[in-house]
This record gives structure tokens, C-alpha cells and sequence, in this order.
């Protein structure tokens, strides 16, 4: 599944549990890790100690791998590290892309502070910008990441990202021999009390409806048993947030971008809803057009 998973790492100390979490799953897939510290350009870190000419940002990089490494190789793994320099999110892309890591994982936001050069608004717009799928993970102590996952829910919409998501959901849950969860929303929140917005509705339900028999007869074919399919109406980020809360999802997999029409589900505002608010590890798979 993962080979070479990618995770950019901050002076947080709360983000030990997210950096945990990601080691348990490099070590159940059996893939490498490589830790990297992005010392961001765009702040002035240079200042002088004792005579000598020193990047904060750099120093704090080294400091802040070292304690990741800890907490990585207390797993058995034995993670490769660098520090580098750049704007944050563009640097984690561009890194990611080139030395073709299969998996970027982070936390969803960083605290304030001279320490913070990750924002939760750079891990957002790596979400939009990576070429592979980004595994997001909120950092609140008082929530717990649970692993191995056995519910994976996929929620699909029948547009080309969320293929391209349901087939790695699949592929995730299939490695993990984890249940499959399918969800598909029919987004009635702009539609009126009449006639063409029932009408609208049923022609919607019925795109759902073979949006997730799709995925369903893919994840047979995988050998996936324990698939469940729901297709339901409403606001679709309250929906899955709902979903996730009602039937202890342990981890989705979802598509960055959606079509329009009457069949959309899944828009990049839903996803980074999700990548911000689920209790819960997202897996973001973008649909393969460059957006910024």
C-alpha cells in the first residue's frame, strides 16, 4: 500500500500523538518514513549567538526532528530526516513529488507562538496542491486516534475524485483488513419545498444510488466482505461529520475536488471541512488537476 510516507513535523509537542499514530501505520503497511522540517523562508530566523551566524528556524527544525525520530524509532522504525528550506506548503509538495512519496501526513494545525512555521492553513493547502494523498490527523490530546482502523468510511459521488478516492479507500481498507463503509450524499441544502427541488432530489438519489453500488461491487472484487453502503440527503459535511460520529468511523478517504451538476457530492470546501473538523484520521486523494 504505503512505501514511503512523508510527514513534515513542527516544534509542537502535541503533535506526538499524530507522529504516533502515523508510526503504527507505516509499521503495520512495513513502509519507511522520512521526517521533514521546512525552515520557512518567507520569516526573518537569522540572528546572531555568540559571534556565530545562526537559523533559528534550522535549529529548531534539527530540535524538532530529533524528538520525532524518538518517538518513531520507539515504534522500530528508523526514520530518514532533513531539514530544508522554503515556503511551507510549496516546499512540502514539491518534496513529497520529487523523491515520490506515496503518502503525506500531518497534523491539522499548529499553536501560535515563535515556534509555529507550520500553519493549519498550510497543511489545507497541501491538501489542495499534493499530487498524492495526504493523510490528516487533528492534534487535540482529548481525542483519540485509533488504530488499526476497522471502519474505513469512503464517501463518493460518482465524479472522477471520488473514484480515484474509493479505489484507495478500498485499497487501504483491504491492507488493514478493515470494513468498508459508502456514503453518498445528495446535497438538498440549496433546494426549495417544491416540485422541481423534489424532482431534483430523486434524479440525485438515484446518481447516489449508483455511486455506491459502484464502489460496493469494486470492493467485492477485492475480496472486501463487510461493506456497508448508505446514501442520504442534506448539507454533505454535516452529513459525513454526522456519519462519522454515529458509527465509529475509524478513518475516511474522500476526493479533494467534485463535479458540479446534479449528482455533486463532494466539492474541496466539503474536504477541507472534513480534514478540519473529523474526530477522526482523513485521507484526502485529489483528483488529478492542478488547483491552487
Amino acid at each position: 500500500m504505503y512505501q514511503d510516507v512523508l510527514v513534515p513535523v513542527t516544534a509542537e509537542s502535541n503533535e506526538t500523538r499524530v507522529l504516533y499514530h502515523v508510526g503504527e501505520l507505516a509499521v503495520a503497511l512495513d513502509a519507511d518514513v522520512t521526517l521533514l522540517a521546512v525552515a520557512d523562508t518567507t520569516r526573518d530566523s537569522v540572528t546572531v549567538v555568540e559571534g556565530e551566524v545562526v537559523d533559528a528556524l534550522e535549529s529548531e527544525g534539527e530540535q524538532a526532528l530529533e524528538e520525532a525520530a524518538d518517538v518513531l524509532e520507539s515504534l522500530g522504525l528508523d526514520p530518514q530526516t532533513e531539514v530544508v528550506q522554503g515556503a511551507p506548503a510549496e516546499t512540502i509538495v514539491d518534496y513529497a513529488d520529487r523523491y515520490d512519496h506515496d503518502l503525506v501526513a500531518m497534523a491539522t494545525h499548529a499553536r501560535t507562538g515563535l515556534r509555529r512555521y507550520l500553519l493549519g492553513s498550510v497543511t489545507e493547502k497541501v491538501v489542495r496542491l499534493s499530487p498524492v494523498p495526504v493523510l490528516t490527523a487533528r492534534a487535540d490530546e482529548e481525542e483519540e486516534l485509533r488504530f488499526p482502523y476497522e471502519r474505513v468510511l469512503v464517501p463518493v459521488d460518482g465524479s472522477e475524485a471520488s473514484t480515484r478516492a474509493s479505489e484507495h479507500g478500498l485499497a487501504l481498507a483491504s491492507a488493514l483488513d478493515a470494513s468498508v463503509d459508502v456514503l453518498s450524499v445528495v446535497d438538498t441544502s440549496g433546494l426549495g419545498p417544491d416540485v422541481r427541488g423534489e424532482l431534483v432530489s430523486e434524479q440525485g438519489r438515484s446518481a447516489a444510488q449508483g455511486a455506491v453500488r459502484a464502489v460496493a461491487d469494486d470492493a467485492a472484487d477485492r475480496g472486501i466482505d463487510d461493506v456497508r453502503t448508505e446514501v442520504d440527503e442534506g448539507r454533505p459535511g454535516d452529513v459525513i461529520s454526522a456519519y462519522v460520529d454515529d458509527h465509529a468511523v475509524d478513518a475516511v478517504v474522500m476526493g479533494t475536488t467534485g463535479r458540479t451538476g446534479l449528482d455533486r457530492v463532494l466539492l474541496g470546501s466539503v474536504a477541507e471541512e472534513t480534514v478540519r473538523t473529523a474526530p477522526v484520521p482523513v485521507v484526502t486523494v485529489r483528483d488529478g488537476e492542478n488547483e491552487a
